[in-house]
């Protein structure tokens, strides 16, 4: 328990990655472990798309910089920008092109039947939320670095991976081995004393 622990422990996100290639098993791996987690009544709506191709990486990049580059300018509130400036975030973006592969998960918020007809998803955000979680812990158990990267808004995604009207870009995960020279935040974590609590 100790191992997984500390492993857990040392899991940061980064932004500076490797170009180093990911054996394309280890991705599979990790989204089938994520495919486990559970969900409202088994519906299972979360959708994975993998991006490793460059020039839609560079298409990725290039939209969602734009959005970013209207975000901070004009949408973040100060102060949500001063939250930000510790983590040294800006609107370039340059880990969606470095990063050997992109994962794209969308949230499906209604199935659609055989028939044509609409399936109601329960719990459709929090389902995806835990498969995420999964998929993150599962990529740092083989070695690997992620960042939850939310570009606002995430429309453009849709088109970009091609996805139906009912899905909705839920987060990006740029996924590889950290650069050499990868710095992280000076950031620390909430004590526990402060974030769990035992009723017995």
């Amino acid at each position: 328990m100790d191992a997984e622990l500390l492993l857990a422990r040392e899991r940061r996100s980064i932004r500076e990655f490797s170009e180093r290639p990911v054996p394309r098993e280890l991705i599979a791996a990790a989204l089938s472990i994520a495919c486990t987690a559970p969900s409202g009544a088994n519906r299972q709506p979360w959708r994975f798309v993998v991006i490793g191709d460059p020039t839609l990486k560079a298409r990725l990049r290039e939209a969602a910089e734009a959005e970013e580059r209207e975000f901070y300018a004009h949408r973040a509130t100060p102060e949500w920008l001063a939250d930000l400036a510790p983590l040294g975030t800006d609107a370039q973006k340059s880990f969606l092109t470095t990063a050997p592969y992109v994962i794209v998960v969308f949230r499906e918020s209604y199935g659609i039947a055989q028939d044509g007809g609409v399936l109601k998803n329960y719990y459709s955000p929090e389902s995806v939320g835990i498969a995420v979680g999964f998929l993150i812990a599962a990529l740092n158990r083989f070695g690997l670095a992620t960042l939850t990267h939310t570009p606002s808004p995430m429309g453009f995604l849709s088109e970009l991976c091609g996805r139906p009207k009912n899905e909705k870009a839920f987060v990006v995960l740029p996924v590889g081995y950290p650069a050499d020279d990868c710095t992280v935040p000076d950031i620390g974590r909430l004590p526990e004393s402060e974030t769990i609590f035992w009723a017995i």
